[in-house]
């Protein structure tokens, strides 16, 4: 007879579909998030998925023509084409009559910065597609420069630890609901359940369908490779990254810690915040608290269009 811990855990286990989109051996690093990432929402997704790939760590990952570590369709483009490009490729589908999701797979650089423009644009005329960006909140591929994913206070090259970074990170959850698309969401590959829920609700939609989702970079981030899930999940914990969807408008969190941890207890898993004063933690958690606080009253509001 199964314990209660047991059940629990088959549960979890059923939830996550066991059919595998993607090869073993790939070229990623040890502990890559956005490897797993991948991974996860080719399961959610199925084999009828085409994937549009940017310049990224994932352009490397995925190999190139004639390789492919993935068992989808893949077409690389420019680093910041990967919206139009999808939007172009389900136009074509459409003409010719082929049922496919059409995801844009990104990183930070190529979502928050450099693909913000081709994203507004189809965001504004609500293509139908999935856009994905998995964040790693640096430009890791190119030598780990800052981005405008890059939080408040981390160490990247660019922004060495006597100059650590000095502006917040970018809110592009509230810039895509701005949008008024149908769908935006936040993921954490620390919680592998919760982000296949989201992406199988998002399959069956119409219309531009935002993921922002937090992939652990060891590299870039200074941390052990085996962190690679409970660093995410401490960013949840202590509402650094907050897990919610807005669905037509409407605030949903996903996940509220029964007992908030201290921002310090996520900063600390990871070299890139090593420099940081007891004085800038205690700056950072108050970030943290006014952010979750706003957030708290958007899901309260209602309706935001």
């Amino acid at each position: 007879m199964s314990t209660e811990p047991e059940k629990k855990k088959k549960m979890m286990k059923a939830s996550i579909p066991v059919e595998e989109y993607m090869y073993p051996g790939t070229v990623d690093c040890q502990g890559c998030g956005a490897a797993y990432a991948m991974r996860l929402a080719l399961k959610a997704l199925g084999p009828e998925t085409m994937v549009v790939i940017p310049a990224c760590c994932w352009s490397i990952i995925a190999g190139p023509f004639p390789t492919s570590a993935l068992k989808v369709p893949i077409y690389h483009t420019a680093f910041e084409t990967a919206a139009v490009v999808s939007s172009g490729i389900k136009a074509g589908l459409d003409i010719m009559g082929k049922e496919a999701t059409v995801v844009a797979w990104a990183g930070d650089g190529g979502t928050f910065d450099i693909g913000v423009q081709a994203l507004s644009a189809a965001a504004e005329r609500n293509e139908n597609i999935v856009y994905i960006c998995y964040d790693n909140e640096a430009y890791m591929n190119t030598g780990i420069q800052r981005s405008s994913a890059t939080p408040w206070g981390a160490w990247t090259t660019t922004t060495p630890r006597k100059h650590p970074k000095d502006r917040p990170k970018k809110n592009m959850m509230e810039i895509m609901a701005a949008h008024r698309i149908p769908y935006c969401a936040s993921a954490s590959i620390g919680y592998p359940e919760d982000f296949i829920r989201k992406l199988k609700k998002a399959k069956e939609m119409v219309g531009t369908r935002f993921f922002h989702v937090l992939a652990t970079c060891p590299t870039g981030w200074r941390s052990p490779p085996e962190w690679q899930l409970r660093i995410p999940r401490l960013a949840v914990e202590s509402c650094v990254f907050p897990l919610y969807e807005i669905e037509d408008g409407v605030y949903k969190i996903n996940k509220k810690p029964r007992r908030k941890l201290p921002v310090a207890d996520y900063l600390k898993t990871q070299g890139r915040f090593r420099h940081l004063t007891e004085k800038q933690i205690q700056y950072i958690q108050e970030l943290v608290d006014a952010n979750w606080e706003l957030l708290l009253k958007k899901e309260k509001f209602g309706k935001i269009f």
